[in-house]
């Protein structure tokens, strides 16, 4: 099982998301929420570190079930909801087993997140959905300066997928564990692969220039 990096920075990251970064976590959930829709059903919540989303899932009319790898995160998880500490490219769940699947604010958190995204079309059921939300591929990473709100420049790393703890913010979470770069077009292609069929998509941002990437998409019906 992969070394999980939160660990360190479980007791940090509970304060960070509640606290300092309350406002970004509000807008994510806000783009969870157009996306995936309402209940009712059981939802895995795939990297759920904390449980951070888990009020808002109820909140919509679904069941929440987490998974994560980091005992820390789920020191504080286990309030929230139930949750199972496993690898997210080999969940504890038997095939076409739920009607939906999320995973928020993590696929820089793993070095291959396209065998997530395989592993979360397998559990889903005919007809589920995944969403994914994160930071967007094209203007968030190690290759991107976003110290002007009004500019982002990126530079040639936008093409490097290895792990990094390269950032413009030297009191972020990157900062602290590092992160991996899959770039758009893999984000989009693993879906394919996976077998799934995208159904929408949402950019959003505090600026003109968008930091989160959003995604839905279904398992075919036979």
């Amino acid at each position: 099982m992969t070394t999980a990096a939160y660990d360190a920075i479980a007791d940090w990251y509970e304060e960070y998301a509640s606290d300092t970064a309350s406002g970004y976590m509000d807008r994510v959930r806000d783009v969870l929420a157009r996306l995936l829709g309402t209940g009712p059903g059981r939802c895995l919540d795939v990297c759920c570190g904390t449980g951070a989303h888990s009020a808002e899932l109820r909140r919509l009319g679904w069941d929440p079930v987490g998974v994560d790898l980091s005992s820390g995160q789920l020191r504080h998880a286990r309030v929230r909801l139930p949750v199972a500490r496993a690898d997210a490219t080999a969940l504890p769940v038997r095939d076409a087993a739920v009607p939906a699947v999320v995973c928020v604010l993590a696929h820089t958190d793993m070095p291959d997140y396209p065998a997530t995204i395989a592993e979360a079309a397998r559990v889903l059921a005919p007809g589920g959905r995944f969403v994914h939300v994160g930071v967007h591929p094209c203007f968030c990473g190690a290759f991107a300066d976003r110290s002007d709100p009004q500019r982002i420049v990126v530079d040639g790393g936008y093409a490097e997928r290895e792990h990094t703890f390269r950032s413009w913010n030297s009191t972020g979470v990157r900062a602290r564990v590092g992160a991996w770069h899959l770039p758009l077009g893999g984000l989009l292609t693993a879906v394919a692969d996976a077998g799934l069929v995208l159904t929408g998509v949402e950019e959003s941002g505090p600026g003109p220039i968008p930091d989160v990437f959003a995604l839905q998409a279904t398992k075919p019906t036979p």
